[in-house]
């Protein structure tokens, strides 16, 4: 097939974003040129290592990742914006990526955040590339918000978790989208659990959730904490950012429909499992090849 240049638009969901690697993999293999790139939180993360070049080394490292390497990488904040500041994150795949000013990039690049004050959402399509992802990816109690140019950033997908509208202005042939909202699949539920293999985990583990119950009580003013239940904070939490996510995806995607919508299961993973990364890099894999085939391409 002649290559079509290419508008790729690459949406938010924590771990699920990983997908978006196997997503690019395909799109490669069948001969797209990718010319342009916006992307929400992991959507602006993937995106913009893909913008540098760096795809392959960065999915070298998710996968080697296991569940003790992905909590070693959290920096907890004692203030009360959010539980994890994020430094330590930027500066490890600052150091695996290295970064370059946006308007340097081979290909356009937005990331797009959400301004706390003026209650809009944020384009960022120059200057350095992390300071922008980092914006993008402040989720909401989860990440400390980002102070970006006088304005506090959070989470990009709050507003926008699939952010077509900055791609229109590229002119490109086609524009493919990735929503990490799509319907349950009972297959995934099916697959065995990865066991925990470090002996770390448990103290790793024992560690957030002494943190996370001193948050709380600091919230309440010193008030004793809830009896645990069926639910933690943290799936309280995530489950409520992706019923809003995938709200706003659905009135967006309404407004702007791409030529093709890639759709990856919520159920792939939950938002923090990112030393699942083989598993859901193969789903991406999968759900854009049976996408690709309906289209015809």
């Amino acid at each position: 097939m002649t290559a079509k240049s290419l508008s790729l638009v690459l949406g938010s969901g924590g771990a699920r974003g990983l997908a978006h690697i196997g997503v690019i993999e395909v799109l490669e293999e069948r001969g797209y040129r990718v010319k342009s790139l916006a992307g929400s939180s992991m959507g602006a993360l993937i995106a913009g290592i893909y913008a540098m070049g760096k795809l392959e080394a960065y999915r070298d490292w998710a996968c080697a990742l296991d569940r003790s390497d992905v909590l070693k990488l959290l920096d907890f904040s004692f203030g009360t914006t959010g539980l994890i500041k994020g430094e330590r994150l930027m500066d490890e795949l600052r150091d695996l990526i290295g970064d370059r000013r946006i308007e340097e990039l081979p290909m356009a690049f937005t990331a797009v955040a959400t301004d706390l004050d003026s209650r809009r959402e944020v384009w960022i399509d120059e200057g350095p590339l992390f300071d922008a992802i980092r914006a993008s990816i402040a989720i909401p109690t989860l990440f400390t918000p980002s102070h970006y140019k006088g304005r506090y950033l959070v989470d990009g997908g709050l507003l926008n978790p699939v952010p077509i509208a900055p791609t229109l202005r590229d002119g490109n042939d086609l524009t493919f989208a990735v929503s990490l909202a799509g319907h349950r699949d009972p297959r995934l539920d099916e697959l065995p659990d990865e066991p925990a293999t470090d002996s770390d985990f448990d103290k790793y583990r024992a560690a957030i959730q002494g943190f996370v119950e001193k948050v709380t009580q600091k919230i309440s003013e010193g008030g004793p904490v809830d009896e645990p239940t069926e639910l933690s904070l943290f799936e309280v939490l995530n489950r409520s950012f992706d019923v809003m996510q995938g709200a706003v995806s659905r009135l967006k995607l309404a407004a702007h429909h791409p030529d093709l919508l890639i759709e990856v299961p919520r159920n792939v993973c939950l938002t923090y499992e990112f030393y699942r990364a083989s598993r859901i890099i193969k789903e991406g894999r999968r759900q854009a090849e049976r996408a690709l085939e309906d289209f015809g391409g």
